[in-house]
């Protein structure tokens, strides 16, 4: 109860140590949806409604690659980014940054993934319409992610919670450094064992409300899009 009433307490007042923290923490995760989204999309988009040799390989890698182990992805990713490693120069790691592209490699698979079922699922419906109109491959792209954006839009939100919820990648290659890279799922492992239950909790119930209400978001969405669709 003490713990409770602590952790309370630094909700109510705006902690600083506690708001720098999940300052970082939506830095870090939106910026690597974005980049996500930004390479997903068109990605999930091209694999749907392009056919070339190997697509069944390269759906199954995509789908297999939304399960990967966050501390697989934080380990290939510190030893590419560490001074003797192929991008060792561009001293990366320990850095927001490198944090920001962990998240991204989580996150990008699950976007592409479900963006090619979603627009493949549209181009059954809408094939016949654009192959009339002569329509080609960029434009049922640019089409199909247009009149799917409210489905697009959860599966982005689908990422981003991912990317907030993840801890194994961003404490490998983001150091856990006090007021630099400390995000909010690293500092709840590291007060936790600490015994800083208080700060812990406090952390814990922000992370929890961000995930509620990016779900809230999602259903309204898509709820939007049902009624517009109707």
């Amino acid at each position: 109860m003490a713990e409770n009433a602590s952790a309370l307490q630094l909700l109510l007042t705006g902690d600083p140590g506690l708001l720098a923290i999940v300052r970082l923490s939506l830095a870090v995760s939106l910026s690597a949806v974005l980049c996500a989204a930004a390479l997903g999309i068109p990605l999930g988009a091209l694999i749907a409604l392009t056919r070339f040799p190997g697509r069944g390989a390269v759906i199954v890698t995509v789908n297999a690659m939304m399960g990967l182990p966050p501390v697989m992805v934080g380990l290939a990713l510190y030893l590419a980014l560490s001074r003797s490693g192929p991008l060792g120069a561009w001293a990366m790691l320990f850095t927001p940054a490198a944090m920001v592209v962990a998240q991204t490699v989580l996150v990008l698979p699950i976007i592409a993934a479900l963006t090619r079922q979603t627009v493949e699922d549209l181009w059954l419906e809408y094939r016949d319409e654009l192959a009339a109109m002569d329509v080609g491959v960029m434009g049922r792209v640019g089409t199909l992610i247009w009149d799917a954006r409210f489905s697009l839009v959860t599966a982005v939100l689908a990422g981003f919670g991912r990317a907030a919820a993840e801890v194994g990648a961003v404490i490998i290659v983001g150091g856990n450094i006090d007021g630099y890279t400390r995000v909010m799922t690293t500092a709840i492992a590291l007060e936790t064992s600490k015994g800083n239950l208080a700060l812990a909790v406090g952390l814990g119930v922000v992370l929890l409300a961000i995930v509620i209400a990016v779900n809230a978001l999602a259903w309204i969405v898509r709820r939007a899009g049902e009624r517009l669709s109707g």
